[in-house]
């Protein structure tokens, strides 16, 4: 599968993306998402300035990750390894609940390392619900280490925040 550039004509598929993502959470248990975030306001944002990519199965978004610089001021309390280089940070790391398990994520995850080198990121930096398991686990298993944890308002639990030095190319 091939990841691509989202482009503003597919914000009406991402928006049905995080919603049918954020359903199949809730109805697990997992309640990091809900009507107010991930919205259209961010999506659009995204999608403006050229940060969202994914894959797409007939002209329907399946999966999205977004890749960019932008960090929670939250985070600033947290002692990351990476102090003296150009960290970038993904957000939003979504995959659609009938194509989950066949490894999306992993590539998804690959491909937003691989750009962040591109774009000489030296670190990635990303934060993941506590309750999410799955989440948490795929990020464990790709060599990301737990620096952290920070809340945000109106959630239950709080969010590990997890940074991967980068080398050279990503396999």
């Amino acid at each position: 599968m091939q990841v691509e550039q989202f482009q503003l004509l597919d914000g009406h598929s991402l928006r049905n993306l995080y919603t049918s993502v954020t359903q199949h959470l809730r109805r697990e248990g997992v309640k990091q998402w809900d009507r107010f975030y991930p919205n259209r306001f961010i999506i659009q944002s995204d999608l403006q300035n050229g940060s969202l990519f994914g894959v797409k199965q007939s002209n329907t978004v399946i999966a999205a990750v977004g890749v960019d610089e932008k960090q929670s001021s939250r985070y600033d309390i947290l002692d990351w390894t990476d102090r003296q280089g150009k960290p970038g940070c993904v957000h939003r790391l979504a995959v659609h609940p009938e194509f989950q398990r066949r490894g999306l994520g992993k590539i998804l995850l690959g491909f937003a390392e691989q750009y962040a080198l591109d774009q000489t990121f030296t670190s990635i930096r990303l934060d993941v619900f506590s309750a999410n398991d799955t989440a948490v686990r795929m990020y464990e298993q790709a060599g990301y280490e737990r620096i952290g944890t920070i809340r945000f308002p109106f959630r239950q639990k709080p969010y590990y925040c997890f940074e991967k030095i980068l080398g050279s190319r990503v396999p």
